[in-house]
């Protein structure tokens, strides 16, 4: 049978609770808990404007929280994993306790998804694709948490093609979590927009996105506020959210369900007129 992005998959997450992919596109609001992300850093580095801010995107329409602490732009300053920690886990310790929000961790250390799981959170997204510290597949097959595996082209030699490398990639990171026991109803993936992709390798890949379902895996797409939007909008960060929403809807037409961004209600809009097309197309 072939894959259909739009069929229903349970995602399963940690803490007994799954999400429903499919037949609806999913907001994943963006949380930096950071000082330095290259659109919204020191916003929101104070807990307590985390978590008030959390809260707005849950009332605009977001379904998952990203918690991040440490910035993944290029030329981030790097920081320890007990600083990261110290950022995020209070953050995700009132949202869980608060709210009934399902909670995302953005980061690529194992031990600081282990922490964070245990705090509430439910998934865990590493945008190091597993292929960083390999022993963060562990904690997914441990705690039962959905697991985001991105690709990146960061730090090593690209495959001239961008879907081959998207497979040569991912296939690598699918292994890695089969080999720790993760399970495949766990598992959606990412294709790493602007992680070492130019403006036309972002276009290209938006483009043949259809060409990733050989996969047959859902997908979370994270287009928001990027620099290649930026290259064809011709606007700075902060004013990109209406072009980020066309991607969003692009996308989701094409295929994607999960959309991570920083402003919820506009993509909000775009994914809501996608999915009422999409049914009426579906008769």
């Amino acid at each position: 049978m072939t894959y259909s992005p739009f069929q229903k998959f349970s995602w399963k997450l940690a803490h007994g609770r799954s999400l429903e992919l499919g037949p609806r596109g999913v907001l994943m609001a963006i949380v930096n808990v950071t000082p330095d992300s290259f659109s919204d850093g020191g916003r929101f580095i104070d807990a307590v404007a985390a978590v008030a801010q959390g809260v707005r995107c849950l009332q605009e329409g977001a379904l998952i929280l990203d918690i991040g602490g440490e910035s993944t732009r290029p030329d981030a300053a790097a920081v320890s994993a007990e600083e990261e920690q110290g950022r995020i886990l209070p953050v995700i310790s009132a949202l869980s306790r608060d709210t009934d929000a399902l909670i995302s961790v953005d980061t690529y250390r194992a031990s600081t998804a282990r922490l964070a799981v245990e705090a509430g959170a439910h998934i865990v997204n590493d945008v190091h694709g597993l292929q960083r510290e390999p022993d963060i597949a562990a904690v997914a097959a441990d705690t039962g948490a959905g697991l985001c595996i991105m690709h990146t082209g960061r730090d090593r030699q690209k495959l001239a093609d961008v879907i081959d490398d998207q497979f040569h990639f991912l296939d690598r990171s699918l292994q890695i979590a089969a080999e720790a026991g993760v399970k495949g109803e766990q598992i959606v993936l990412d294709p790493g927009f602007g992680f070492a992709k130019d403006t036309d390798e972002n276009l290209e890949l938006m483009a043949r996105f259809a060409e990733l379902h050989r996969f047959g895996r859902p997908f979370l797409v994270g287009t928001s506020r990027k620099r290649f939007i930026g290259a064809v909008s011709g606007r700075e960060a902060a004013d990109r959210d209406v072009a980020t929403a066309a991607t969003t809807a692009l996308l989701r037409a094409a295929g994607a369900s999960i959309f991570r961004v920083h402003d919820v209600a506009n993509s909000r809009d775009a994914l809501a007129m996608t999915d009422a097309m999409l049914m009426a197309r579906a008769g």
